[in-house]
């Protein structure tokens, strides 16, 4: 051991020491090593947003009639359109239609405006469609009316105002309404 006024280590008390601080080294590596892969893996991850047609589905009108033996129907409503970002960062998209088919012809579309959804939220619209199924033919409406709305909405996805990521959503939601009660029963997407 080093007396009180001389300073001198011996070689065993040096190896210690050097032991001591390697260890710290180490650890706080492996530490930075850990917190760059969790920062990796679980922030800088671009997930792909959800583009749905909400639950809320507003019909303000639906009539139906028939003429010449077909079945026709007019209905005008109030869409919620709902595009769910879950990334730390973004989405910047740009606008878009929406398309509702039935019987796979095409009855209507609502336009998408420009916009943003914000860093791990969701940004809602309410947008107003009609839809008419005059030029459909060989059509049946029962007490119930299946609808689906299709769009591809495009952006990006930008992270920590550096990165970005190219990113498509595609909706595909079947929409089935009640005829006599003119309500929704169900929206269903995938």
């Amino acid at each position: 051991m080093p007396e009180k006024g001389n300073m001198s280590y011996t070689d065993e008390e040096k190896r210690r020491k050097m032991k001591k601080w390697a260890a710290y080294i180490a650890a706080f590596v492996i530490f930075q090593t850990g917190v760059i892969l969790v920062f990796a893996l679980v922030v800088m991850k671009v997930r792909t947003p959800k583009f749905r047609v909400g639950d809320g589905l507003q019909i303000s009108n639906l009539n139906t009639s028939t003429s010449s033996g077909n079945s026709i129907f007019t209905l005008q409503a109030v869409a919620p359109i709902r595009i769910k970002n879950r990334n730390f960062g973004p989405y910047k998209y740009d606008a878009t239609t929406v398309n509702f088919t039935y019987a796979g012809a095409n009855v209507g579309q609502a336009t998408v405006q420009k916009g943003k959804a914000g860093f791990m939220g969701t940004k809602k619209l309410d947008v107003d469609v009609t839809l008419s199924s005059a030029k459909v033919t060989g059509q049946t409406i029962g007490a119930e009316l299946t609808v689906r709305s299709v769009g591809t909405l495009n952006g990006k996805v930008e992270m920590m105002w550096i990165f970005k990521k190219k990113k498509a959503i595609h909706m595909d939601c079947t929409i089935v309404l009640d005829v006599s009660g003119k309500t929704v029963k169900s929206v269903a997407c995938v």
